[in-house]
């Protein structure tokens, strides 16, 4: 195990679980996970063995046939898997999303049919919030789902929408105005639909379409797509919690799972800069030296580790702040801003560190220096953090005058 980024307080079956995933990670994706990626291929075997290991259903219950492991375990989990590849776990990541919204949000009908399939792995779930103008601003949602009947009808474009292909649920935030008066607040007047589809692109399922694959700069492997409703029909029992006028608080609540998932991302990938960065400074030699015997290489190496150190320590307490129950969105987003501006920083220092060859596909440095920009946008943008942080603050700190 690494030194660096230790976990105090585990129990034994934590130790258990990471340890095997980190075992899995450094046999089964670290060794093909640059070569997977210059093709975008999505990883199939990878996922397969995922589905083996039980992780599909690591937070979810055990009455649901999953592990019922708690949000730093899985945060913990994240962790390993985006040291080998930061693409994997963003495949884990919209299902534990939907799956957390389901065990926290659904009706008993929607948890009993949906969980358990989720815990196997048949069921792969995504999440959709975003759509092609309006970025961060939620509120400003125009996609659209009106009742008629015993089915309610969709219609609108998402946007980014993580294993938009490969998942087979998707929970789609819409503006629903029935029951709710002329004047609501936008946020008061949004539902969550889960909709489910076909794996795929093209026409998915009558009315829904996935068109194909965004390419990207980084992010490879996993699919990222549109999703375009055009009189989309589902049933009313597909409305999450069985209430219309709840989608934006269910959703905000599986965002502050999701930033803390963000936040584990960051410090795997800044973990595994670190490990090539003062791998490589020891095989390098200048001068008649390791390079790693040079000051200036031994100061970047210790402001690295520093990083490191301080982002695990951050999403660890955010994740346990909300395993106990309590608000957290002070905490995740800390941990988010904190964990994603310093794996850039430490991703940079590494890719520094190995100079020209930096630069070469043949190092994996340079999948990392592409894959590291998408966690300043993912679950909000670093001024979306600091707008959050900034207000918790001033409710914390109230002058009192």
């Amino acid at each position: 195990m690494s030194r660096l980024a230790q976990t105090a307080g585990l129990t034994d079956i934590q130790r258990e679980i990471l340890s095997t995933v980190r075992d899995f990670v450094d046999k089964e994706i670290i060794p093909v996970a640059t070569e997977l990626e210059h093709r975008d291929e999505y990883p199939q075997q990878i996922v397969d063995g995922l589905k083996e290991l039980g992780l599909f259903g690591l937070m979810i219950p055990e009455e649901y046939g999953g592990l019922g492991e708690s949000l730093l375990t899985y945060a913990l989990c994240v962790e390993e898997i985006a040291r080998g590849w930061m693409s994997v776990s963003g495949i884990i990541n919209t299902h534990f999303i939907v799956a957390y919204m389901l065990k926290q949000h659904g009706t008993q009908e929607q948890k009993e049919t949906f969980l358990p399939r989720m815990a196997a792995g048949e069921v792969r779930g995504a999440f959709s919030m975003s759509e092609p103008a309006l970025g961060s601003d939620v509120s400003a949602i125009t996609s659209k789902g009106v009742k008629d009947g015993d089915e309610y009808v969709l219609n609108g474009q998402k946007m980014w929408l993580t294993n938009g292909g490969t998942s087979t649920l998707v929970a789609v935030l819409c503006r629903s105005d029935e029951g709710h008066p002329e004047g609501t607040a936008p946020h008061k007047s949004m539902t969550t639909f889960l909709v489910e589809k076909e794996p795929g692109f093209g026409e998915v399922r009558p009315g829904l379409t996935i068109p194909g694959k965004i390419d990207k700069m980084g992010y490879k492997g996993v699919d990222t797509t549109e999703l375009i409703m055009d009189g989309l029909r589902i049933p009313a029992n597909r409305v999450l919690g069985g209430v219309t006028g709840r989608g934006f608080y269910q959703m905000m609540d599986g965002v502050e799972v999701g930033r803390v998932n963000v936040a584990a991302r960051g410090c795997g990938v800044a973990q595994r800069a670190f490990e090539l960065g003062v791998s490589y400074a020891q095989q390098r030699h200048t001068f008649g030296k390791a390079i790693a015997q040079h000051q200036a290489i031994q100061f970047k190496l210790a402001e690295m580790a520093t990083k490191v150190e301080a982002a695990h320590a951050m999403m660890v307490n955010a994740a346990r702040k909300k395993d106990s129950g309590e608000r957290n969105d002070l905490e995740a987003g800390m941990a988010k801003y904190l964990a994603s501006e310093y794996c850039k920083e430490v991703v940079e220092d590494a890719f520094r560190i190995h100079g020209g060859y930096g630069f070469s596909k043949e190092y994996e440095i340079e999948r990392l220096y592409r894959e590291a920009p998408m966690l300043l946008i993912g679950e909000g943008t670093a001024e979306i953090q600091k707008m959050i942080i900034g207000r918790r603050l001033l409710e914390e700190y109230r002058f009192q005058g």
